[in-house]
């Protein structure tokens, strides 16, 4: 069994896999304060409260957008789980041509999920993230990165707005049942909900006509994608565990042979 690690600003997200089947996952804070004892044993418990033992784990991938904690999490993994973990980085084996000016400005999370996409889903795809930032990656059928754009993400705008206003409250993110709202939670919520989904609305169309791709093949992730569906469906496929499945196919291309016993 493997165990993947996605690091991401917010959250750190873990998933236990054995083959192709995801046998457990959690979801803990992403903090850059604690040291690798901390960490490493917080991990490590988490298997108690589960089926799977982690003497079982053999391997570990890890894909971070925060090097700061690199060093606590990479050291108490290897001092309490004694494997010592493969980082998602450039000269990688990905099966994703990266076609940019500087390829090693693309986030690692972001490689991990055109990785999942193309792998799972085909391409020509878009992969819409919903997470601290909202990032839209395109992928053409032949495995090559098209074009990528970033917005600041929902709980980022949601944050500002009620930051920046002193009688504005902070509200839960959620879709209304209309945009037609007459009170000032229902206004917020209808304001950063719909606003985002005009937002994906426009650069799916725009992406389509530009490149010419009116087959594209939408795909969302991201603990924020359901609510952004609607009645005219956005999306092809919405697929949380997509980082989680990616982490594993870049081991799967990636883990060395076993020597063979003499």
């Amino acid at each position: 069994m493997i165990l993947v690690i996605d690091v991401g600003n917010t959250n750190i997200v873990l998933g236990v896999y054995n083959g192709k089947r995801l046998v457990a996952s959690w979801r803990m804070m992403t903090s850059k304060s604690q040291t690798a004892d901390e960490v490493g044993i917080f991990i490590h418990s988490l298997f108690d409260y589960s089926e799977v033992d982690a003497d079982e784990i053999e391997a570990i991938i890890i894909s971070s957008v925060v090097p700061n904690i690199m060093y606590s999490l990479v050291h108490g993994l290897t001092k309490y789980f004694h494997i010592q973990p493969m980082i998602v980085g450039a000269g990688m084996k990905t099966g994703v041509n990266l076609l940019m000016d500087n390829p090693k400005e693309m986030g690692s999370d972001r490689i991990v999920k055109l990785v999942a996409a193309f792998e799972i889903y085909g391409g020509p795809a878009m992969v819409i993230d919903y997470s601290t930032a909202t990032t839209f990656d395109v992928i053409n059928e032949k495995g090559v990165f098209v074009t990528g754009i970033t917005a600041p993400g929902v709980q980022i705008c949601a944050d500002a707005l009620t930051n920046s206003t002193a009688q504005l409250p902070k509200v839960e993110i959620k879709r209304p049942k209309s945009i037609i709202v007459k009170n000032t939670i229902g206004s917020l919520q209808a304001g950063i909900v719909y606003g985002h989904i005009g937002e994906t609305k426009y650069i799916i169309e725009q992406t389509k006509k530009e490149l010419d791709i009116p087959n594209l093949k939408i795909i969302a992730t991201g603990g924020l994608a359901k609510i952004m569906e609607c009645k005219g469906p956005l999306f092809d496929v919405i697929d949380p565990l997509l980082t989680l499945k990616g982490l594993r196919i870049l081991y799967e291309k990636n883990k060395k042979p076993k020597a063979e016993k003499k």
